[in-house]
């Protein structure tokens, strides 16, 4: 069963290509629906450190709070701080690191069919 920080996100190229790391935070809490104070306590941090860093008033995050909230929010520290869009658009949970590769590139497919998008495979 998946519980709220175990769900995966699909973002298109286009999104994240023009997000920022506190984008990239914000979007992650409010689909994972938590509030700014459940992060904050998530990660020890204040509530107002994270609203400063969503709403990119702090420019530069320290790595041990990016790795803490990588680990809150169960995705790769480099998710956080990418500039640009890889292969990996879609991330998964705990519940799927288990995967094999085909059933991955499945899911990927299913993901890009639904958004609408072409599919390499």
């Amino acid at each position: 069963m998946l519980v709220k920080a175990d769900v995966w996100i699909y973002l298109t190229n286009n999104e994240r290509n023009k997000m920022s790391i506190g984008a990239r935070i914000k979007k992650l809490r409010i689909r994972n629906g938590d509030s700014l104070q459940q992060v904050a306590d998530a990660v020890g941090a204040s509530k107002p450190h994270i609203w400063e860093l969503e709403s990119n008033r702090t420019a530069n995050p320290s790595l041990d709070l990016l790795k803490r909230l990588a680990q809150h929010f169960n995705v790769p520290i480099s998710y956080l701080l990418e500039e640009r869009a890889d292969v990996d658009a879609l991330i998964f949970g705990r519940e799927f690191a288990g995967l094999t590769e085909a059933d991955k590139k499945l899911l990927w497919q299913m993901a890009e069919r639904i958004s609408g998008q072409k599919s390499d495979g």
